[in-house]
């Protein structure tokens, strides 16, 4: 089951623009450890739940892990070999939009070396420039 709102009012949106940096959802606020992305772009729901699975699986029920961004933007598109006009297409997965210096994931409870391990092989998973970081007290 991928990862898509549960009920949406308008559901096909706009393109919109990727600039600036993320001003919110940009510290490490729940657990010691995080994922930051350092360029923008769109994270699709089957790119965070590939994150999420090689998280989990490095840390083997332990600690605790918290994903912070959510896909509930909609991407439309048309059937292949169909004809200009009739209208926006159906939607065909759903994406989160995300900006320089958001944290994708945090991770706490576990030591330092386990937590870079498996953000670093979450990072792999993820099409932008990432950056592993520390709380700051």
């Amino acid at each position: 089951m991928p990862l898509m709102p549960k009920r949406v009012k308008y559901r096909k949106m706009q393109r919109g623009r990727t600039k600036g940096r993320a001003t919110r959802g940009n510290t490490v606020f729940f657990g010691e450890y995080g994922l930051k992305v350092l360029e923008p772009g769109w994270l699709t729901d089957a790119q965070i739940e590939a994150a999420r699975v090689a998280i989990t699986h490095c840390l083997k029920s332990k600690g605790k892990l918290w994903i912070r961004v959510f896909p509930d933007k909609s991407v439309t598109k048309k059937p292949a070999e169909s004809r200009m006009g009739k209208g926006k297409g159906d939607v065909s997965h759903w994406v989160a939009v995300v900006l320089p210096g958001r944290i994708l994931f945090e991770i706490g409870g576990v030591e330092e070396d386990l937590a870079k391990e498996a953000l670093r092989l979450a990072s792999y998973k993820i099409p932008f420039k990432t950056k592993i970081v520390e709380r700051r007290l």
